[in-house]
């Protein structure tokens, strides 16, 4: 095995012609020198200098290692530069994945932080509503995941060992929200109950949404007739606008959509979600994915 040290106190002899002025350009002594030469000797198989007189020239084998060594010193050197930069966040690269309501509200605020505090780390990011953002996390396709699930024990809500190889950094209790159109005989009311729209059409969300809704009606007593199903919430907001049905939806995404055309009240029985910044246990040692870690917290308590 070749060490760099090796390469670079025999760049040094090589250089000074002696042992002894190699010992004093690199600042240790003389039989120090000469030992960690008869080392990279022992470690190429072959003499790599002989001494003509005063002097130590390099034999062939020692001169091909010499040439070779410049590059993979240099290489070295800016490995060692480049991962000094990303471990003080000079520099790196953090993949973020993210829900549309997260990416809407959460993520602008903790990117800018990063960008003004850490601007040589690169952020990049892309959407994929849980569970596929989660697996994406789990396949190496990103560093960080923001999810959510619900409270309660149906499929919808996941269960407690869904993320348990994981880093769960708790961000914020995400409730939803009824909605209904201006004109409907429950609009400007404070709450209402979800027994109170079983006649209703609805709009639905997402899969792991829609799933969670059904499950809410059924415990109310009904089940939901669905007339329309998008994952795209300004999508849902226009349609309860224009009169086609009722939903409900994340405060994070009422908030990320101009709600124009709809009322919004509280709905009983009190459905909450679980929102979360996921990463794995290795990747969260790395200063840059930390950082972002760290940002999306304080963007969830503004």
């Amino acid at each position: 095995m070749i060490e760099a040290r090796h390469l670079r106190i025999l760049r040094a002899v090589a250089g000074t012609g002696s042992f002894s002025a190699a010992a004093r350009e690199l600042g240790c002594t003389q039989p120090a020198v000469s030992q960690q030469m008869k080392a990279l000797e022992q470690s190429a198989g072959t003499p790599l200098l002989v001494r003509a007189g005063r002097e130590m020239r390099l034999t062939q084998a020692g001169e091909a290692l010499v040439r070779h060594a410049a590059g993979i010193l240099a290489g070295l050197t800016a490995a060692e530069e480049e991962v000094a930069a990303i471990a003080g966040l000079r520099a790196g690269r953090v993949r973020l994945v993210s829900f549309p309501s997260g990416s809407s509200t959460l993520v602008p605020t903790a990117l800018a932080a990063m960008r003004a505090e850490h601007p040589g780390t690169r952020i990049s990011l892309v959407e994929a509503e849980p569970p596929r953002s989660v697996e994406m996390l789990r396949e190496g396709d990103c560093d960080v995941a923001l999810a959510f699930r619900y409270g309660g024990d149906g499929p919808a809500a996941g269960s407690a060992a869904e993320w348990e190889d994981l880093v769960v950094t708790p961000l914020l209790t995400d409730r939803l929200v009824g909605l209904v159109p201006e004109g409907h005989r429950l609009a400007g009311a404070e709450r209402v109950g979800m027994a109170e729209l079983a006649d209703e059409p609805w709009i639905a969300g997402c899969p792991r949404c829609r799933r969670h809704l059904v499950e809410v009606c059924e415990g109310a007593g009904f089940t939901p007739r669905i007339d329309f199903a998008t994952d795209d919430y300004p999508a849902v907001v226009g349609l309860v606008g224009a009169g086609l049905g009722v939903a409900v939806l994340p405060e994070l995404a009422v908030e990320s959509v101009r709600a124009k055309g709809v009322s919004t009240l509280a709905v009983e029985p009190a459905v909450e979600r679980e929102v979360v910044a996921l990463t794995l246990p290795d990747l969260a040692r790395v200063p840059a994915v930390a950082a972002t870690l760290g940002e999306l917290v304080r963007a969830a308590t503004r």
